[in-house]
């Protein structure tokens, strides 16, 4: 069970701190409710304490897992699909893991295209999306900031 204070992930949002514990009736039903402050994207977010599981919420990486992103963002890129609908969905679900390796091959590859010819629009938002959730991780489990983060990131992607 997460406390007040603990640096978590929410799946599709990012990194943020649950900063307090609230009891609130929504559609007629009390419950308690996690206050997630997602700082990247000044957010806040309630999350029901009984389905924190089912949402897949997790501590924040460790510095040593940080490393293993960048070996993961350095990796060459292979057989990418080249249909972008398809890479979308494929994509999609590796985001919605929640597993921050998934999240870094999804950012890679998206700058790998990127950089090669271009991505439609939605890929474009994907990579957005992405490259902020793992920014807002690496903000919290390391000591760099937002800039610094992203310079990392692309410097990363050979």
């Amino acid at each position: 069970m997460f406390q007040i204070g603990d640096r978590v992930v929410y799946p599709m949002h990012g990194a943020g701190v649950i900063e307090a514990i609230e009891e609130k009736e929504i559609l007629g039903q009390l419950r308690q409710y996690f206050v997630l402050r997602l700082p990247l994207k000044s957010m806040k977010v309630l999350l029901p304490v009984d389905n924190i599981e089912c949402l897949g919420i997790r501590q924040i990486m460790t510095k040593e897992a940080f490393d293993e992103v960048f070996k993961v963002l350095q990796n060459e890129v292979f057989d990418l699909q080249t249909n972008w609908n398809r890479r979308y969905r494929a994509n999609m679900e590796k985001v919605k893991t929640g597993d921050i390796f998934e999240v870094a091959t999804v950012v890679r590859d998206l700058i790998h295209i990127e950089r090669a010819k271009g991505l439609s629009t939605g890929e474009r938002k994907m990579l957005t999306n992405t490259k902020q959730i793992l920014i807002s991780e690496m903000i919290l489990a390391t000591d760099v900031d937002e800039s610094e983060a992203d310079g990392l990131i692309n410097a990363a992607v050979h």
